[in-house]
């Protein structure tokens, strides 16, 4: 099971975002150059995290992108849901769909759980976790550049 470089993409956008939130609209070719990434795919990226309302774009002189809530009230699985078109690991298990053998089937418990801890997991961090995170990992990495103690 593999992520889709979009979905790990479209989080590097978001903190990339979450890190500016006070500079209001941030050109997609400023973040595209920070992230190395070409400005032409990460305008297919963030299409739908624009989609499902985690951003919002002004066009124009002036003109960017913006998270639509603060980074706190952002999770990692808004972001994955957005790029992955939901969390649901198996179709059975979006209920959308029936299987002849969902009265009978052992291992979809198994695949229910996984999906749960994904996303249990996946909400439980936001993105200011992620930045908070950073800025304590920034600070031990300076005190052992500087040759503090920790």
């Amino acid at each position: 099971m593999k992520i889709a470089t979009k979905t790990r993409y479209a989080m590097r956008v978001m903190i990339d975002l979450a890190a500016r939130v006070d500079e209001g609209c941030v050109p997609l070719k400023d973040v595209a150059d920070r992230q190395g990434i070409s400005k032409k795919y990460l305008e297919q990226v963030v299409s739908p995290l624009v989609s499902s309302g985690l951003l919002n774009v002004t066009r124009g002189h002036r003109g960017g992108y913006k998270l639509t809530r603060t980074p706190s009230e952002i999770t990692c699985a808004d972001i994955v849901s957005a790029t992955e078109n939901g969390l649901e690991l198996l179709d059975c298990l979006s209920g959308d769909i029936t299987c002849e053998r969902e009265s009978f089937c052992i291992s979809q418990d198994i695949w229910g759980g996984l999906e749960r801890a994904m996303t249990d997991y996946l909400k439980s961090i936001t993105l200011q976790d992620i930045l908070d995170r950073e800025e304590e990992d920034g600070l031990k990495l300076q005190r052992r550049i500087l040759g503090e103690e920790a």
